[in-house]
């Protein structure tokens, strides 16, 4: 890796929401800039609109490209040259198209190698025309085929989606043995990568509630497939009823999860982790993350937008990318685990799958 700070590209998200109040306060704090150079992809115009509404002393740098990007500042990239509308608070079709400009710019210069990591501010899906949401843009500008999984994370829990964006009537009929095996492998690779976590444990969640008992899904696809990953070495393990394995606190047992649905991972993870939280796209060769909230169009404007989760966006972002590196360094091997194991070897006889165990919904 060359000796120097790692370029993290920060699209705007919605110009009507908190993008710009994130974007600010979290560089507000001079230990950022240490840390990486900062390109945002956004207007000057929009940006020192919100600056003024929120009263804060937001200091950037006005570059034409990344090449100009500079380190020790806050580098603004200009994506389009045209006045938008701020109508802070309220999501038109104006403020999604000036958060799609950002979004697509930000993917051409991906092509092109000119930066490093990119971080999304939150955006409304349902103001941008044809949009189904950042990850399936990005998907269909720089995947070359590969298929994006997104995963949220905190400091101790990590849920994959094996479906997003589909509505539940619409699951069962997307759960196959194909695409469980692929979200599985996704999540297990990616750990092993990213999160340099040498040979992970993943926990497959069952389709149906606890109380269906064995569900069609379960006994014909999700335990078949999860078995087939087990017996090729992969360290996986299901499917638990996703009610008690959250309940009981089975979860801490495992360096992944991999969730059937989007409310299935999503509901026990804002439980968990309500302010903090992180989105990461898995599968693409690009370093992507997100805050796990929306636009907040409710408080935009106002100055109280916690910026936590965006700052710990742009560390996940961050670390992901030096992972990354050292990983697929030509002498590079994963490193052993340098913390303190959730559990004792006998857990691996505990988790195994032909067990009888009263939170796995398949039962021998």
């Amino acid at each position: 890796m060359e000796d120097r700070k790692i370029r993290v590209a920060i699209t705007h998200g919605d110009t009507n929401g908190i993008g710009y109040e994130l974007i600010f306060k979290t560089f507000a704090e001079p230990e950022m800039l240490e840390l990486c150079t900062p390109i945002i992809y956004g207007s000057p115009k929009t940006a020192a609109y919100h600056r003024k509404a929120l009263d804060v002393p937001a200091g950037f740098s006005i570059i034409g490209n990344a090449e100009e990007a500079v380190d020790g500042r806050v580098n603004l990239l200009t994506t389009y040259e045209e006045e938008v509308k701020v109508e802070l608070g309220t999501p038109t079709d104006e403020s999604g198209n000036a958060a799609l400009l950002a979004l697509d710019r930000a993917m051409t210069d991906f092509r092109s190698s000119l930066y490093d990591v990119l971080v999304t501010a939150p955006v409304d899906n349902s103001h941008i025309r044809g949009f189904n949401g950042q990850t399936g843009f990005i998907e269909k500008s720089i995947s070359e085929g590969k298929k994006p999984m997104t995963l949220l994370l905190n400091e101790g829990i990590r849920i994959g989606l094996a479906t997003d964006n589909l509505p539940l009537k619409d699951v069962p009929h997307a759960i196959t043995s194909e695409l469980v095996k692929e979200r599985a492998t996704t999540l297990y690779s990616t750990i092993r990568r990213d999160f340099r976590l040498s040979n992970p444990r993943i926990a497959v969640l069952a389709l149906n509630p606890d109380t269906t008992g064995n569900g069609k899904e379960e006994i014909e696809i999700i335990q078949p497939t999860v078995q087939e990953l087990a017996d090729s070495g992969l360290n996986v393990f299901g499917p638990f009823g996703a009610e008690h394995f959250f309940g009981s606190r089975d979860y801490v047992a495992f360096d992944g999860i991999l969730a059937m649905y989007h409310d299935q991972g999503l509901v026990p993870f804002n439980t968990l982790t309500p302010t903090q939280g992180v989105k990461y796209t898995a599968g693409l060769d690009l370093i992507r993350t997100s805050p796990s909230h929306g636009a907040a169009f409710d408080i935009a404007g106002k100055g109280i937008a916690d910026e936590l989760s965006f700052r710990h966006a742009i560390y996940t972002a961050i670390d992901a990318f030096r992972n990354r590196h050292n990983y697929d360094a030509p002498m590079g091997n994963p490193l052993k685990k340098l913390y303190h194991e959730k559990r004792e070897d006998s857990d691996k006889a505990r988790f195994t799958i032909p067990k009888k165990h009263e939170n796995s919904v398949i039962e021998k």
